[in-house]
């Protein structure tokens, strides 16, 4: 049985596409061979939806409270590696794992990293721990959009493996028939502001109800700008069709939005959108606003679904479209679930995940034991990463030893210069 350990983040309300993945995953790797395991660095030491749903499938999994300083975190990843002896390492989304990952890899274990969006973090990643120091890079690394995908090829990497793996979700056999009577509009996933402009998406949801009749919405999902939506809809959508259903558990949103007809994604920026996939999957006609990754595969204008260059007039239009042109809704649904039963099934997703790393495994030489350093010498902090890359402060001479110092550095400078000082 082939071992891989995963690294990850978790809080109470953390949920997302990079948490919904490695949800489904882990417990089918287990069908192909591959004994799984998940090393979570969590909000205060509480647990969220991912570790919980991970334990109750059976995916062994360890966790502690996120430690001050990424040298600690480090060293407390690198303690359970040891102890667990992976064949490979994925450190996902987590800075502190890409940094153990030299040690990892020096005593002979694979490193797989993971891009899962088109952002300034991720692409962070990418530049430190692909094109970074050699030291660090990982064996290979998997990007969930052809969009990520090629922008990491184009770069030209010496050492580390580019592959495309994509999202995959379950296909529901029901078929999705449009509702009599009333368009039913969902959003689904964080409340945010950050990426997601979850107020702007409310405000937008509620013009589209007020001038559109016979439409409805709901928001399925949390997050930490809850309080900005509550606040539109108390505003704007008092008297409107519109409501907040909360979080769903990951295993659950399907059945939801078979009871839908439309989602919206309106964010500024995503990897692979697994809020649309599953949507799709269920019949459900995307309405996404126009960006670079991820949602140009799944979403061809007019054929699976309906791009927008505007949170306002211009999603209006294609709310009215589908509401009013006849037979548009059902062709784009039929089309729409097509297109993610052929390319992004849950099955397909986890096939790809399991021959990367056979594929990598059948390459290591031999594995050691996994060493920790007392001494950690880590690169500069990268700008993109340093919100989640904390390093002390570096300590506050006394001034009286600041300039004594630089007295003598003045000194040894001016005698090299040929001045004569003594």
């Amino acid at each position: 049985m082939l071992r891989v350990a995963f690294c990850a983040y978790d809080k109470p309300d953390s949920i997302g596409g990079p948490q919904t993945w490695l949800a489904h995953l882990l417990p089918a790797l287990y069908e192909y061979g591959i004994e799984s395991s998940c090393l979570f660095l969590t909000h205060w030491g509480d647990t969220g939806p991912c570790l919980e749903s991970l334990r109750k499938h059976g995916v062994d999994c360890e966790q502690t409270a996120c430690q001050e300083h990424t040298r600690e975190r480090i060293k407390w990843i690198l303690a359970h590696l040891r102890q667990k002896s992976p064949d490979i390492f994925v450190p996902n989304l987590v800075v502190a794992g890409y940094f153990a990952g030299r040690w990892v890899r020096a005593a002979g274990i694979p490193t797989v990293g993971v891009l899962h969006s088109d952002d300034p973090f991720y692409r962070g990643i990418r530049d430190e721990f692909v094109f970074g120091r050699k030291a660090f890079r990982v064996s290979a690394l998997a990007c969930v959009s052809r969009e990520l995908e090629s922008q990491a090829v184009a770069l030209k990497p010496r050492d580390t493996m580019i592959e495309r793996i994509p999202y995959g979700v379950e296909v529901p056999a029901k078929e999705r028939e449009k509702t009599k009577g009333c368009l039913r509009i969902a959003y689904v996933g964080r409340l945010a502001e950050e990426q997601k402009q979850i107020s702007q998406v409310a405000r937008s949801l509620c013009r589209v109800i007020s001038e559109i009749p016979g439409t409805e919405a709901v928001l399925y999902g949390d997050g930490p700008d809850r309080r900005n939506v509550e606040q539109v809809i108390a505003s704007m959508g008092l008297e409107l069709p519109i409501r907040m259903a909360g979080r769903v558990p990951a295993d659950e949103i399907q059945s939801h939005l078979l009871d839908c007809d439309v989602l919206v994604l309106l964010s500024d920026y995503e990897g692979l959108p697994i809020a649309v996939l599953e949507a799709m999957a269920c019949g459900v006609v995307p309405v996404c606003l126009r960006m670079r990754s991820g949602v140009p595969e799944l979403v061809e204008d007019g054929v699976t679904g309906l791009i927008v260059d505007d949170r306002g007039d211009e999603l209006v239009r294609a709310i009215a479209r589908l509401q009013c042109e006849s037979g548009l809704w059902q062709r784009l649904s039929r089309a729409a679930k097509s297109r993610v039963s052929s390319n992004y099934s849950h099955q397909a997703c986890v096939e790809r995940w399991a021959d990367l790393f056979f594929r990598i495994q059948a390459r290591v030489k031999g594995k050691q034991v996994i060493s920790i350093p007392s001494v950690m010498v880590l690169p500069r902090t990268n700008p993109a990463l340093s919100s989640a890359d904390p390093r002390p402060s570096p300590p506050v001479l006394p001034l009286r030893i600041y300039r004594r110092g630089r007295k003598f550095a003045g000194r040894i400078r001016r005698r090299l210069s040929g001045q004569r000082i003594w």
